[in-house]
């Protein structure tokens, strides 16, 4: 069922209505997997949002958080680069790279994190089924294990023109996604 925003009053000039249109939602269950995937996703719409909560069976080194990483089409080639933003309260670091196989941009929780807390994400994935433009990714994410918190501010770019038609997620590192990590895709118009 679409989730209609406000629409603009005489006093509030200049508002548009957006429409979210769910596409698709993957919840784990009580056996972890390697990989999620969302395919055959429709070209109707202008955008689309990926909504994520996450864990992880990482348990190395003590890492509270494990980077997932995106790609198109089953796109292997080198055609992806990004940039992220990261603050924890007191400090702040960046990070970046071009030519990668994946979009490396958001954190899930780990096992080392506590029980019940899970890493949260929105990405957003501009123009799509666009077919004269790259592929645009911003996202926003973070990330906690109760002494520490990290957001991550990122942004993307898939570096070809084809309509986006599938969606893969998996761990950098090879780590397993862990039961009621879910991802929930939508379709935006406006």
């Amino acid at each position: 069922m679409p989730i209609l925003g406000t629409i603009a009053s005489s006093t509030q000039q200049g508002l548009s209505t957006t429409s979210y249109e769910s596409i698709a939602t993957v919840t784990v269950g009580g056996t972890s997997v390697s990989s999620i995937s969302f395919t055959s996703i429709p070209s109707t719409f202008t955008h689309l949002q990926l909504r994520a909560i996450t864990k992880t069976n990482r348990n190395d080194g003590g890492e509270f958080q494990t980077t997932i990483a995106l790609r198109f089409n089953s796109d292997g080639a080198s055609n992806y680069s990004y940039h992220r933003l990261i603050g924890n309260g007191s400090n702040i670091s960046s990070t970046g790279g071009p030519s990668n196989a994946y979009l490396y941009l958001y954190f899930a929780a780990s096992t080392t994190s506590p029980a019940n807390t899970f890493g949260v994400g929105v990405y957003d994935i501009l123009n799509y089924a666009n077919t004269n433009t790259y592929k645009t990714v911003r996202l926003l994410s973070g990330v906690e294990n109760n002494t520490i918190g990290v957001i991550n501010l990122g942004s993307g770019v898939w570096t070809n023109t084809n309509a986006i038609t599938s969606i893969s997620l998996t761990t950098d590192g090879g780590h397993n996604f862990t039961e009621y990590t879910q991802f929930a895709l939508y379709g935006i118009k406006g």
